[in-house]
């Protein structure tokens, strides 16, 4: 097993990786944890281990942008076990409790991959983007019939998302 790849923070509140050389963002540190990829982050001045800190803002900042996975009600609860004779016992019920669902969603795709021979969220996903593509191909005729024929809106083959 390879040694994790080294992200620093400089007291500027910049996160550096050093396999890619370059600097990064909470979105970077986001992909590599999607991707599996094993990484610490280290505080430069202080060289302290703080993942667990950057991992905390990368939840707070997914936690903003869409719909919340964790309520404001759940988060208190969390919040109450600090300190408590539980603390240890929450931190590792949820932890697996989560792995529990994980493997248990895996084993329900790999389930319906074997029966029907797609894995069905693939095939939703491919579904939703050509349905997607379909709206926008309506969309694009129903402007060029109401301007004229002259619609500065790009075909929908021209934008789809990647």
């Amino acid at each position: 097993m390879s040694e994790p790849r080294v992200i620093k923070k400089y007291p500027n509140r910049r996160l550096y990786d050093t396999v890619e050389s370059r600097y990064i963002t909470l979105g970077d540190i986001r992909r590599l944890v999607v991707e599996r990829i094993d990484f610490v982050v280290i505080d430069k001045k202080t060289q302290a281990d703080i993942t667990r800190a950057i991992l905390l803002q990368v939840i707070a900042e997914q936690e903003h942008a869409g719909e919340p996975v964790m309520s404001r009600d759940f988060l208190s609860q969390i919040i109450r076990t600090y300190g408590g004779q539980m603390q240890n016992v929450v931190g590792s019920y949820l932890e697996q409790s989560l792995k529990l669902f994980n493997a248990q969603q895996r084993e329900m795709r790999d389930r319906v991959r074997s029966v029907v021979g797609v894995d069905p969220v693939d095939a939703v996903s491919q579904v939703a983007q050509k349905n997607y593509q379909r709206w926008r191909s309506v969309q694009d005729d129903i402007f060029r019939t109401l301007l004229g024929g002259a619609s500065n809106r790009p075909r929908a083959d021209e934008d789809s998302p990647q």
